[in-house]
């Protein structure tokens, strides 16, 4: 396969980040507005120009199909190595492929990233995958069995305590300030009088918060085996707690908990519950190990020179709701479907979307001038910077945190029962994704189809590597994409026949993050082209989707794209 001969060379240094297509130069401060956008007309008419000398030589359609199957991905890891296939059984080469067969000249790999603000094509995927494993718990599908749906379960929801008057919309709807805040008025969750708000305990709370859900599960088994009038320790022959939990992050900058919590038998959703396992009991349970839940912390941040207990708690307002009951939308029911969407929805979210801050670390504290973020969070990343100075605060690591306005747990958990996992899922859909008839080259093929990322139809296709039988293959799980793999890396993959015979050996080095200009005005034109494409009747939009599952980029032609690059070239 010819390899592209770009005007830069495949792999850059790893601290290089390609710059952006329609980044304006950088320049003297007085330059005008109008010089800005012809210098970012010229800049894309340049990138244009390039694009059309590669259509010309025939490299174009093979760009836009390996850069189509990331299905918009904002941020691609690029990768530079091989993989080899081989039956473990014969010693049989199936295949063998080199990131410089790849028309890129590079394994392009999505982020995964899963914030909207960073990613919005991997954090729909993210959102996706969220809304399939809440709702399997809920009501079967999966590994789950369908029976689960009769167990008793509930949707509650766990809040931070005051830390002083903020801008609410309360029911009355008037604020304490005296004026009533419509739904967009920053003001909300901003603090009345900012001088006198405790933003070291807002801090510290959101540090201490998921010690907090540790410490509540634990109260939650005691109260269920008290009320059952059974023992903590014979509670597991009798009945299991499954749960699924997501972080969200109110306006005022406290995380909070939306968890889905079910009773099943003692062996899990495959088991029946017993007869005095009721939604009843669950709901008062849940009720009654939030009120009791404390958090000690040694130290107070108003007092340094007297050591002292800070202790943390759950607010007062703690909400607990048999699904299917009512008022969970209005006068609607809580049905598994609306549960399973509330949860995925800010599994994607962070607290830049209601708070206003950042969605990345900071390495510096004067970092935060080059942002624009509220004053609100502003003062909660300084006070979280400042406390990290002290000793008794050091273990918290608030300075890693200070983006996140303290809170280091992971936005969503599960317990292993619950359902499946993201990791099965992935796997079934890169099972898949290998599984469709493709009519690219041997190469293309097998990087679109096992390792690329697309999205057919609204649906996810593959995220990113997650298969044993992905072209990544050898990755450490839970470490991404980063440098030092280790050549010869070996892994067994499955057959679709449900045998185990295929060895694959890969090595992968990080070559970057970000595509190379060029190839990033190609994804735009792409993603252009996707949103301004007719609608067409059902039947036809199907057979251009199974057309898409190929491997060939999502909603375009990249006969019509070639066409459209050289008269935008000519223009």
């Amino acid at each position: 396969m010819n390899l592209v001969e770009l005007p830069y060379p495949a792999i850059v240094p790893t601290a290089s980040r390609p710059s952006q297509a329609f980044t304006t130069p950088s320049g003297s401060a007085d330059v005008t507005a109008p010089a800005a956008g012809r210098s970012a007309l010229e800049r894309r008419a340049r990138l244009t120009g390039r694009l059309a000398k590669l259509a010309a030589a025939g490299h174009l359609a093979p760009l836009a199909q390996q850069i189509g199957t990331l299905g918009g991905c904002a941020h691609p890891i690029r990768l530079t190595g091989h993989r080899t296939r081989l039956d473990s059984a014969t010693g049989e080469i199936l295949d063998h492929i080199d990131s410089g067969q790849l028309p890129a000249g590079e394994l392009l790999v999505r982020c995964g990233n899963r914030r909207a603000t960073r990613c919005p094509a991997c954090s729909t995927v993210y959102r996706y995958d969220t809304y399939q494993l809440i709702a399997a718990g809920l009501r079967g599908g999966r590994t789950v069995p369908a029976s689960v749906a009769a167990h008793p379960r509930v949707f509650a929801t766990l809040t931070a305590p005051g830390f002083g008057p903020v801008h609410n919309q309360p029911d009355s709807g008037r604020c304490h300030c005296g004026h009533t805040h419509p739904d967009d008025n920053p003001l909300l969750g901003t603090p009345l009088d900012p001088e006198r708000y405790d933003y070291a305990g807002a801090v510290l709370w959101n540090a201490h918060a998921p010690a907090l859900w540790a410490r509540f599960t634990t109260h939650l088994r005691r109260e269920i085996a008290k009320a059952s009038g059974l023992t903590q320790r014979s509670l597991r022959y009798h009945a299991t707690l499954s749960y699924a939990k997501v972080a969200e992050y109110q306006k005022r900058g406290q995380v909070h908990f939306h968890a889905v919590i079910r009773l099943d038998g003692p062996t899990g959703p495959t088991s029946t519950p017993p007869a005095w396992a009721t939604t009843e009991l669950l709901n008062q349970a849940v009720r009654a190990a939030a009120a009791r839940t404390r958090v000690h912390h040694a130290g107070k941040p108003q007092d340094e020179g007297r050591s002292g207990w800070l202790v943390f708690r759950f607010g007062r307002q703690v909400d607990v709701r048999a699904i299917h009951g009512t008022d969970f939308t209005g006068d609607g029911p809580v049905t598994e479907r609306h549960v399973a969407a509330y949860i995925a929805k800010y599994a994607t979210k962070g607290a830049e979307t209601t708070t206003g801050t950042l969605d990345r670390r900071l390495r510096l504290l004067a970092e935060l001038v080059t942002h624009d973020i509220t004053d609100h969070a502003r003062r909660m990343i300084h006070t979280a910077w400042h406390l990290a100075t002290r000793p008794q605060h050091a273990h918290l690591r608030l300075r890693q945190w200070a983006h996140m306005l303290g809170f280091r747990g992971h936005v969503s958990t599960r317990t292993r029962h619950y359902s499946t996992a993201l990791a099965h899922l992935r796997a079934e859909r890169a099972a898949w994704r290998t599984g469709q008839p493709d009519a690219q080259t041997p190469a293309q093929a097998s990087a679109s189809a096992e390792t690329q990322a697309g999205q057919t139809g609204g649906s996810p296709v593959s995220d990113r590597a997650g298969h044993s039988t992905d072209l990544a293959a050898g990755h450490r799980p839970g470490h991404g994409h980063s440098t030092g793999h280790r050549p010869g890396r070996r892994d067994i993959a499955a057959r679709p026949d449900g045998s185990d015979t295929t060895l694959v050996i890969s090595h992968w080095q990080y070559a970057g993050t970000g595509l190379l200009p060029e190839l990033e005005h190609l994804a735009d034109l792409l993603a252009a082209k996707r949103q301004t494409r007719p609608e067409q009747p059902t039947r036809t939009r199907r057979s251009k989707r199974s057309g898409d599952r190929a491997g060939h980029p999502v909603g375009h032609s990249t006969d019509r794209l070639t066409s459209a690059v050289r008269a935008g070239a000519v223009a």
